[in-house]
């Protein structure tokens, strides 16, 4: 069996990466490293330097390897950022992955599992079920649901299998917590290391779960090998809500330090996030294994091994109206 993983220098992917692996899956890692790191790459993969939105190379990677499976996780996920981002977010997050379908088409693999996000679901539909119709309301979310639907239209089409994955806040080792626009618990892990208040927009009450790599990697990794899960979308995470507030204290407690919290002015963005998991415990017998504090102390001690980063800079804003505070650019 051979794998395609996209983005798989990246957080999600080096870990689906590193599970296929472990279950005898020959893999190719596609990275184009604009916002992974090569040695997140697990050994025994073999690495390409590129980007999807390089057809050609694509192209060549099909023909070469013969992949059964595609992987697709390369996205710039910033959903926040992508309100001010919308030309990079829509060639990243759409233009490039309609270059995977492509080539999948082309070459008959057997599955493609696309990472979506609950961003598609938008407000006010909590607990989001994956019977709701998307309302997405920024674009990183409707770049998302636009190609769950191009999926949808390949397979009516060409008779392409996919599995759609739509995670929510998945923390963990190796996540690149020096993004200053994405990933909170590597944001709060990062300033308490560069001795800096947590920062926190609005009054810190918007809910949240938290899901930790350790459940959700290995499930998207397996996924292909079940039959009943081939043409349907999952939601997949944790169920344990908490809101930022509590999650500054127990990131703290953590890092061995006490809470240290900075309150910005609110901004756009939906107030309760909480998804619904029955479809995926019913196909797949999922129960996470991981409670929050256990995976926090994990991820801490990973990141203090690593130590702090410089946060990044997003140096091509297109839209500088309405920036959030705090968000230097």
């Amino acid at each position: 069996m051979v794998s395609l993983v996209t983005g798989a220098a990246g957080f999600m992917g080096s870990h689906v990466a590193e599970a296929l692996l472990a279950q005898g899956s020959q893999v190719v890692g596609l990275d184009d490293l604009s916002g992974g790191f090569a040695d997140n790459c697990p050994g025994g993969m073999k690495f390409v330097q590129g980007s999807i939105l390089d057809a050609g190379l694509l192209a060549r990677l099909f023909a070469e390897h013969r992949f059964d499976y595609v992987f697709h996780l390369a996205a710039y996920a910033a959903e926040g950022l992508s309100h001010f981002i919308r030309r990079f977010n829509y060639t990243n997050n759409v233009v490039g992955s309609m270059n995977v379908v492509n080539e999948a088409v082309k070459a008959q693999v057997k599955c493609v599992v696309f990472t979506s996000s609950i961003a598609v679901y938008g407000a006010g539909q909590t607990p989001l079920r994956e019977e709701m119709t998307p309302a997405p309301e920024d674009p990183y979310g409707i770049a998302k649901y636009a190609v769950e639907l191009d999926l949808q239209a390949a397979r009516r089409m060409f008779g392409l299998n996919f599995i759609i994955f739509r995670p929510h806040n998945v923390y963990g080792e190796r996540q690149n917590i020096g993004d200053r626009y994405r990933n909170v618990i590597g944001i709060f892990m990062n300033q308490i290391m560069r001795n800096q208040p947590m920062t926190v927009f609005g009054d810190g009450t918007q809910t949240r779960d938290f899901s930790y790599i350790g459940d959700v990697a290995p499930l998207i990794a397996g996924s292909i090998a079940n039959p009943a899960a081939y043409n349907q979308t999952f939601n997949i995470g944790a169920d344990e809500p908490i809101s930022l507030n509590q999650l500054t204290s127990l990131v703290a407690q953590a890092m061995g330090v006490e809470p240290n919290v900075r309150h910005l002015a609110a901004r756009q963005e939906v107030l309760h996030a909480i998804a619904d998991h029955a479809k995926l415990k019913r196909v797949f017998h999922y129960e996470p294994r991981w409670r929050l504090q256990d995976g926090l102390r994990r991820m801490a001690e990973w990141a203090k091994r690593v130590g702090p980063r410089q946060p990044g800079v997003f140096s091509n804003i297109e839209l500088r109206q309405n920036l959030p505070e705090g968000w230097d650019v």
